[in-house]
């Protein structure tokens, strides 16, 4: 892909091929567009030369005459979509027929515009041309991954631990989508590391300025205004010199806005403003800045939820979650747990300057089975906690008092089903040992479920590998192996 067949790309302006007969019609349209400042445009009189011209592959967009003397945009479009495939075609016709615009779209043109040419409707023109295209090199990015291609940058994603496949795919389309200058919305639980993510768009952007992260929740509209925005000198009483705002500092590079569903909604239609058009004023101020940030956002609320109920604009919705990434909650990703574990239990006991304490095997079954509701930043917590208090250097259920709830609750539970009507003694002769329980209760469970691991799991709630574990202990795996997905 050539840095002019990606719009936005290192911050150049994308190159883009406009064929027409007449030189004082282009003439107007070059004014229009270099005072907009939204890409470089060339300009052909003489048809004949397209091709050759394209055959540089430099060029994001074309737009081209319809009706020309020689060699017509009619003859020249189905030889463009041909050899050209990947860039956008927009006719460009004097003629206002219907029959005409199902010609240019059944031969491959993305869009048409009339002439005289509204510069509105020119611009807009562009943009979506623009966004096509990117989707277009964004999907090939993605099947080339799809067909095995590794991660390019791994580098970008060392303080992220995983073995996860999940996360693995995500940080690949981290990797598409970093080039892009749209904004990225990030989703999921709290604490599954949505920053994290964040940091490794803007490590694999290339950008050259810095991170700049922001924490909106509970910020009220003018203190986001003049966080995010700025002050001019006087614009309030205590405003005694002027405040450049985070937009300032995250110029060419990121801005990132966590917990953006908690945004009031005064400082929803500023937002609105500075991903529509790149522009906003200081507190104060009636001079119009540009921003060249790029804009990254999180949150761990339900969006389509927040629209429904008018609480977030559906319009800023759409225009923050060009690119989505959803962040899978530590429980869906189950195979990182321990190995989790194990690095935080030696980062903690580094802190301190002691040595790690060694985990009971029963006390890592219980940490691999535990849900962690507050995902990554809970399990921190807790082994930070225990590694501190540990004085034996083997760290025990008794050090994770959430553990020891969990598996209280399970006894208690156990006990009220054995004095209950449906006790275990009407199906075991005698009381049944915790193997025997098992086995009853993944050979239920795989009955349910037709063999399948994955919902017999579900059932169980606990993850797939530890029911294909105890399969292979419990010797039944040979008997359901032809049910398996």
């Amino acid at each position: 892909m050539t840095d002019m067949q990606n719009p936005q790309k290192n911050g150049k302006l994308p190159l883009v091929l406009f064929v027409d007969d007449n030189a004082d019609f282009l003439e107007e349209i070059r004014f229009v567009l270099l005072s907009n400042s939204i890409c470089e445009i060339v300009t052909l009189t003489d048809s004949s030369q397209v091709l050759a011209e394209l055959g540089k592959g430099i060029y994001a967009t074309l737009f081209l005459d319809w009706i020309m003397p020689g060699v017509s945009g009619a003859d020249l479009l189905p030889v463009i979509t041909q050899k050209f495939p990947n860039i956008p075609v927009i006719i460009m016709t004097g003629v206002r027929d219907v029959e005409t615009v199902v010609s240019c779209m059944k031969q491959g043109a993305m869009d048409y515009i009339t002439k005289p040419l509204d510069s509105s409707r020119l611009i807009s023109s562009i943009n979506n041309a623009f966004k096509i295209l990117e989707l277009s090199n964004l999907n090939q990015q993605l099947q080339n991954y799809l067909l095995g291609d590794p991660i390019a940058q791994p580098d970008i994603f060392k303080d992220i631990l995983t073995h996860s496949e999940k996360m693995l795919s995500i940080f690949k389309l981290v990797e598409t989508i970093a080039p892009s200058r749209y904004p990225v919305l990030i989703t999921g639980e709290t604490g599954v590391g949505k920053e994290l993510i964040a940091h490794a768009v803007h490590k694999a952007s290339g950008l050259h300025g810095g991170f700049t992260p922001l924490n909106v929740a509970g910020i009220d509209a003018q203190m986001f205004e003049d966080t995010l925005f700025g002050h001019k000198r006087g614009a309030f009483t205590g405003a005694n010199e002027l405040r450049q705002g985070l937009i300032d500092k995250a110029q060419g590079g990121t801005l990132f806005l966590d917990e953006i569903g908690d945004l009031a909604p005064e400082s929803q239609i500023k937002l609105l403003r500075l991903l529509q058009e790149n522009e906003y004023y200081r507190l104060g101020s009636d001079v119009l800045l540009k921003s060249n940030a790029r804009i990254i956002v999180a949150s761990n609320r339900d969006f389509k939820k927040l629209v429904a109920e008018g609480s977030f604009r559906e319009d800023l919705y759409h225009r923050i979650c060009y690119h989505k990434l959803h962040i899978p909650p530590l429980r869906e990703r189950r195979e990182d747990i321990l190995p989790l574990v194990d690095h935080y239990i030696n980062a903690a006991a580094k802190g301190m300057g002691k040595n790690p304490p060694r985990v009971a095997t029963e006390l890592r079954w219980l940490l691999e089975e535990y849900d962690y509701p507050g995902n990554v930043r809970e399990l921190i917590n807790m082994v930070s906690s225990a590694v501190v208090v540990n004085k034996s250097g083997l760290l025990a259920q008794s050090d994770f008092p959430d553990l020891a709830v969990k598996s209280k609750t399970m006894i208690e539970a156990g006990i009220r089903a054995a004095n209950s009507q449906y006790s275990l003694h009407v199906v075991f002769p005698a009381f049944p040992s915790m193997v025997q329980i098992e086995k009853l209760m993944l050979e239920e469970a795989l009955k349910l479920t037709g063999g399948k691991k994955g919902p017999a799991a579900d059932l169980l709630g606990v993850c797939r590998q530890t029911v294909r574990k105890k399969l292979e202990f419990q010797g039944i795996a040979p008997a359901i192996k032809h049910h398996n997905p």
